[in-house]
Formats: structure tokens, C-alpha cells, sequence
């Protein structure tokens, strides 16, 4: 029967019920995303990663509000206060800002003036004033003149009955639903510069004294100032004029106009000012950073994807060169396999003597190991090391500069030691250099995604959903393109869906105890590698010359027996079917379709049958730079260069042109049409075209244009809506504001 819940979730995501059902039934018995997405179409109706990620997350809000649903019962129940109408709102509560609003009034608090004043015994003065009915107020505060409660005069009195009311009015639940909508809407945030600390804060300038609407606020702004704030070099406000909010909340508690109405609304004006407002400002303060968080965490997730997709070389021998200027440059031979065979270090930026014993070096060991490519990371010396390479005029080795970012985080890691204990840091940090041009996923797993270059303000999100942001993106890409499970490190099975550290540990020790594995099914040897584990993770590691020729593809083994028997309907073997097209066109895939296995996965078998074990990524294509453009200093305004794209971030692209100092591709300057998401246009590691446009050589800082000459004069219209890039939000913050707020933790 379907809940509550699924039909929430279905709702929200517009994906239908029996999907939404079927897909939290399976993630619930421990299925992974991949899984599901990959080997479990019929059952899903053929749902995404993305959609099915979406379904888990948003189920688990729900769950979540619902453990907080039944903590406020306990709460208020503890109190002696809960009645049979508080109890329904509080079980219909939509949404946890709307469940925190019904029990602030009952959340136990430290004591407040309100508190005191109740102490006191003025409550009732406080219901009476509310009520604002034509009475003789001081005659009736009079009343509540008690010298042993402390209460001395009738001003005290009222005194005392307006901080009840005021209370009252910034726990009301629908006077803060209006506060909220009005601050999400109509605030500004208010940056200016912390007086006397202006050198300081140079980096934040264009904050100094800044404001924006909150709602079209971008989420690298909104970080930026929080960053600032944080390093305690901004102010960082959200302003509302009273006229936006309190006319809303008046409505809903003047009544009258007398002199009762006019104490009630004394203490509005205190309640608003003293309680509603700073608190209002706090949750909209969480709930901006929020939407600044999940926007930033996109992003990174988005470049962290495309960086650990980008194509591999593959399997070559190859000379591969952590360069340096004073301490020389590590260099390190790697067979096809990726493991060290010999290790030196080479001087050719010192002097003619040491150019001469560092091209005699490099000349041995391509000549030793018949190198077939060169990497060379592109840090501190890289250009000017591949210069003296270049000038070596190598046949037959592809040369190329490879992103460092992250190698000396890896050099030093738990993971390099183990790898490599009897070197220094210097060699693991080149091995790791050459390796990553090899197979970038392969060997960006061995680093923490948050030290390898990519994203924006990364360190300053929430870094618990950071984490499983990555934690997902890493399992997608690693499962998208499978691991041989005879080489794969236990960085790489960790990610394999159904394993995780400790069983991929496991496989290590069995392959090293036990020799390579000759099939799949000899998985379940494996200690601790229980049938449900086998279930997730065998689709997605693959076994070269296996005894099961099955094995090397993306095939599951629950479904070697329908292929096996497709190949014996038409006679012949499964290797016919996977070397002949012309075979498997006389396969009739309708004959298959049972209870469990529809035309989805009878076509990803047709598929994979054709090309099994395919690697999804692109084919890896040669890059160099412009040669002798080797610092900012060699640059000039209008030169048309090659460049690296490294980094996506909400305002524009990074792009790598070989000068040691990434220039800056703004949004406006991506396309001669207007671009709302960079990630339309770039993805990281792509190659590109760019025009130097600006460069300020004092601050280190080059502006990049990818927009091509245009042949025609450009309309009013295009030319009107290009002055409007820089002005136009790069995100309908209102929008996804007012989304958050409806799931507001």
C-alpha cells in the first residue's frame, strides 16, 4: 500500500507512485543507486541516478521530520500540555520550519522576561489586554499591584503583560510564516568593511559597502561575504524596512483602537524589534547559507565528476616528471601497469652542465624501458621542463602536462606510504603524476575530492553533505566505468557498489593469498563477501581472459544463463554472439521478456554484448601549449591561445593557457549568446580556444574571452541581453529559497 510519503515524494518529483514505492523498497533491502539504475530498470520503470537519488534523499527528510515529529510530541506531552487539536497539527506538519514554529511556544527555555512576568501572576493582565475590548487599562493593571510578587506599580503591571504579549506574538506560527516569506523576499543583504581593517580585507573590496536583494544574491557572493564576516574583515547584515513586515503582523493581532489595542501593539513593536526579527534573521541566515551550500556542493560535485571521467591514456610505459627548479626534477619510469620500475632525479634548469647530464638521463630511459609517453606535472618549472623535453625532438612518445593538484596531498597520505614505504615523497609525488594521465579515476580516488582543485569555497561548506555529495559522485563514476578486479587498488573496490573499505580490504587479501581471480563466482570465497554483496558489486568488476567469457562486460551473472540461452536457441556460442554483429540481429529479444526481465535490460545485453567492457570515457586526445608563452609576462591583450579548462565555478571558467596562473573566463565572455550555467558550455579538462582580454600582472589575475568574431552586426536585442550578463542572477534564488524553506532542518 502506498504511504503518505511516496505520494509526497512522487508529487514533488513528478515521478509516479508505483516507481517511487518500487525504488524505496529496493533501497531499503540495501541496493545502491548504481544498482538500481543499472540492473533494475523494469522494476523502476528505467529512473536515473539522478532521480533516484533525489527519491532516497527526499525520503529521508521525511523520515527524519518524522522522528522530529514524534520528539515534539514527547515533549509537550511531558509537559502536561498536549490537547487532541495541538497533537493533529503538529502529525500534519508539512514541513520542519512548520513543526518548529507549532512547538516553539512549548520548547523548554531558559527563563525570559515573559517567564518572569508569568511568575508574577500577570498573565491574565496579558489575555485581558489582548482581548482589547474597551476597558480602563490602568484601573485594570492597578489590580495586579502585589508587593510580594514584586510587582511595585502599575507600570511595572503592564510593563510586565507587554513581554508576555510580545512573546506570544514571535511564537505565533503564523505571524513567523509571514516574517519568513517577507524576509525571503524583500530583505537586502548588507555588506561594509570592518573600520581600520581595509589592507586587510583587499580581497573583499567589491564587499567594502555592498548590498543586494537576498533573493537574487548568487550563491559565490553569499559566500564570499560569509567567508569575510567569518575572518571577522565584513559586516554582514540582512536589512528589511519595518513597512515590508510589520503591517502583516498587525493585521493579525490589532483588533481594535483603544487603549488596550494601543499596549498590544507597544508590545508588538518591542516584540518585533527585541525577539521576532533577530531570530527570524538567524533562520534566514541558515537557510541563505543552505542554498548557498547546496548550490557550491553542485558544482564541486559537477567538476569532481568531469575531472574523474576525463579520458585516460590507457595502459603505455611512460617517463613521468615532477618538476623543480633548485631541487631538481623527480623523475620517475612506470610500466603499462602503473607500478614503479626505476627512480632519478634530473637538473636541467641548472646551467649548460646540468641541461647536458639530464638529457643523457632522459635519452637511457626511454631508450631502457621503450617509453611511449611523457607526463609532466604542470606546477612550479612545468612549462619550462616541457620546453627542454620538446627541444629533445622525441619520436614516437606523446608528451604531456598533467594536473597536479592534489599529488603532494596524496604523497603524504596513509595511502602513499602503504603504497610506496620505502620512498620519499618526491617519488610517490611523480608516480602519482604519471599514473593519473594513465587512468584519472583510477588514481584520483587515492585523494580526498576536496584537495584536487575544483569547486568553489569547498572548505567552507557544510562539510557532512559535502561528503555525501562526493561519496555519491565518486561511487557513480567508478561504477559507470567498472574496475578489473585482478589490478584495481582497494581505493577503487571501496567504491564499487555493495563493497566499502572493509570487503574491498578483503578482495585485496584474497587476490594476494590466492593469485588473480579467474571468475566472478570465485567472489564469494571472498570472507565476509556475503550474497547480497556479490548481488551489488559483480556487474560492475570486470575479469580479463576469464573462464566465463562473460565476466569481462557489464553483464550481471544473474543473467549469464538467459544469454547462454540465446546463444543456444540460434546455435551458436556466447563468444559468436559477442564477435558478430550479423549473429546477434537474429537474437529475437521479445522471446525473453518474463515477469523479471523486460526490453531494458534484453537491450543493455545487446549492447554490452557488442562492445563488453566498454570504457564509457572520452578517447584521450594530446594537448600542448603555445610555445614560448611561458609566465603572464609573456602575454599581451589579444592573443588567441589553447588552454585547459580546470575549474567550473557559478561565475565563469577557470582555463589553464600555461603560465602558471589560471585566467579567468568570466560568464559573460563563454558564448556570444547569454549563458546562465557554465557548465552548458565547458566541462573540466576540456580543451578550448581563448582571447587574452585584461591582465593585471600586479595582482596575478588574467581575463579570458571564448567568444568568437561575430560575421553580422548584432541585434539591439542580443546586444541588449548581453550589457544585461553581468546584472542577471545566475540562479532564481526566490524560487529555490522559498523550496529550502518549505524543507527548512
Amino acid at each position: 500500500m502506498i504511504t503518505s510519503h511516496e505520494i509526497i515524494v512522487s508529487k514533488e518529483l513528478s515521478i509516479s507512485e508505483k516507481q517511487v514505492r518500487t525504488t524505496i523498497a529496493l533501497l531499503d533491502e540495501g541496493a545502491t543507486v548504481p544498482f538500481i539504475s543499472r540492473y533494475r530498470k523494469e522494476l523502476t520503470g528505467s529512473l536515473d541516478e539522478v532521480q533516484i537519488t533525489a527519491i532516497r534523499d527526499r525520503m529521508q527528510q521525511l523520515r527524519d521530520l518524522d522522528k522530529r515529529k514524534d520528539a515534539v510530541l514527547k515533549s509537550i506531552s511531558e509537559q502536561g500540555k498536549l490537547t487532541p487539536e495541538l497533537e493533529n497539527q503538529v502529525k500534519s506538519a508539512e514541513t520542519m520550519s512548520v513543526l518548529e514554529d507549532i512547538y516553539l511556544p512549548y520548547k523548554p527555555k531558559r527563563k525570559t522576561r515573559a517567564s518572569v512576568a508569568r511568575e508574577k501572576g500577570l498573565q491574565p493582565l496579558a489575555d485581558l489586554l489582548l482581548a482589547q475590548e474597551r476597558i480602563d487599562v490602568e484601573s485594570s493593571a492597578a489590580a495586579f499591584i502585589d508587593a510580594e510578587k514584586a510587582v511595585a506599580t502599575m507600570e511595572e503591571a503592564l510593563a510586565g503583560a507587554r513581554d508576555i504579549i510580545a512573546e506570544q506574538i514571535a511564537e505565533d506560527a503564523e505571524v513567523r510564516a509571514h516574517a519568513r516569506k517577507s524576509l525571503l523576499n524583500k530583505s537586502q543583504f548588507v555588506s561594509r568593511v570592518v573600520p581600520g581593517k581595509e589592507e586587510a580585507a583587499l580581497k573583499y573590496k567589491d564587499y567594502f559597502e555592498w548590498s543586494e536583494s537576498l533573493k537574487d544574491a548568487p550563491s559565490h557572493r553569499v559566500l564570499a561575504m560569509r567567508r569575510g564576516e567569518k575572518e571577522e574583515l565584513l559586516y554582514l547584515d540582512i536589512d528589511i524596512a519595518e513597512g515590508d513586515v510589520l503591517p502583516g503582523i498587525e493585521k493579525i493581532y490589532i483588533k481594535g483602537n483603544n487603549e488596550a489595542s494601543q499596549q498590544v501593539a507597544l508590545a508588538l513593536a518591542d516584540s518585533y524589534k527585541r525577539l521576532l526579527k533577530p531570530s527570524m534573521e538567524t533562520e534566514i541566515r541558515v537557510l541563505t547559507r543552505q542554498k548557498a551550500d547546496e548550490e557550491a556542493i553542485k558544482v564541486f560535485a559537477d567538476n569532481v565528476r568531469q575531472l574523474l571521467l576525463a579520458a585516460p591514456l590507457g595502459q603505455k610505459r611512460l617517463l613521468a616528471i615532477d618538476p623543480g627548479f633548485r631541487t631538481g626534477c623527480k623523475t620517475v619510469v612506470l610500466d603499462a601497469q602503473g607500478n614503479l620500475l626505476e627512480n632519478t632525479a634530473i637538473f636541467p634548469h641548472n646551467g649548460a652542465g646540468g641541461q647536458a647530464e639530464a638529457e643523457r638521463v632522459v635519452k637511457r630511459l626511454l631508450s631502457a624501458y621503450e617509453i611511449e609517453a611523457i607526463a609532466i606535472g604542470n606546477g612550479t618549472a612545468g612549462r619550462e621542463t616541457e620546453e627542454f623535453i620538446r627541444k629533445m625532438n622525441i619520436p614516437g612518445a606523446v608528451l604531456v602536462m598533467v594536473n597536479e593538484s592534489g599529488a603532494s596531498i596524496y604523497s603524504a597520505s596513509e595511502v602513499a606510504r602503504e603504497e610506496f614505504p620505502d620512498y620519499d615523497v618526491t617519488v610517490r609525488g611523480a608516480v602519482s603524476i604519471g599514473r593519473r594521465l594513465m587512468d584519472p579515476l583510477a588514481e584520483l580516488v587515492k585523494i580526498d575530492p576536496k584537495s584536487i582543485g575544483v569547486g568553489q569555497y569547498q572548505h567552507d561548506v557544510d562539510q557532512n553533505k559535502l561528503q555525501s555529495a562526493l561519496d555519491d559522485t565518486v561511487m557513480s563514476c567508478v561504477n559507470s566505468v567498472g574496475v578489473e578486479l585482478n589490478t584495481a587498488s582497494k581505493q577503487i573496490l571501496a567504491y564499487i557498489s555493495g563493497l566499502g573499505p572493509a570487503l574491498a580490504q578483503q578482495i585485496v587479501n584474497y587476490r594476494k593469498e590466492n593469485g588473480p581471480f579467474s571468475s566472478r563466482r570465485e567472489l564469494k570465497k571472498v570472507p565476509r563477501l556475503g550474497e547480497k554483496a556479490f548481488e551489488q558489486a559483480a556487474g560492475f568488476l570486470r575479469i580479463r581472459n576469464a573462464e566465463h567469457p562473460l565476466d569481462a562486460s557489464a553483464v550481471h551473472p544473474e543473467r549469464y544463463a538467459l544469454v547462454e540461452k540465446m546463444a543456444k536457441d540460434i546455435n551458436v556460442s556466447i563468444q559468436d554472439l559477442m564477435k558478430d554483429e550479423q549473429v546477434r540481429k537474429r537474437v529475437e529479444l521479445k522471446k525473453y521478456i518474463t515477469d523479471e526481465v523486460g526490453l531494458p535490460t534484453l537491450n543493455d545485453i545487446i549492447l554490452e554484448l557488442a562492445k563488453p567492457g566498454l570504457d564509457p570515457r572520452d578517447k584521450f586526445e594530446a594537448f600542448s601549449f603555445t610555445d614560448g608563452v611561458n609566465s603572464i609576462s609573456d602575454l599581451k591583450i589579444g592573443m588567441k591561445l589553447p588552454g585547459i579548462v580546470t575549474n567550473i565555478t557559478n561565475f565563469g571558467a577557470f582555463v589553464d593557457i600555461g603560465v602558471h596562473q589560471d585566467g579567468l573566463v568570466h560568464l559573460s565572455q563563454l558564448a556570444n549568446h547569454y549563458v546562465s550555467d557554465p557548465h552548458e558550455i565547458v566541462k573540466v579538462q576540456q580543451h578550448v580556444t581563448v582571447t587574452v582580454t585584461e591582465l593585471d600582472e600586479k595582482r596575478n589575475r588574467i581575463s579570458l574571452s571564448m567568444k568568437t568574431e561575430e560575421k553580422a552586426p548584432r541585434k539591439h536585442s542580443e546586444r541588449k541581453s548581453e550589457r544585461r550578463q553581468d546584472k542577471a542572477p545566475e540562479t532564481d534564488m526566490a524560487a529555490k529559497l522559498a523550496a529550502l524553506a518549505s524543507k527548512f532542518k
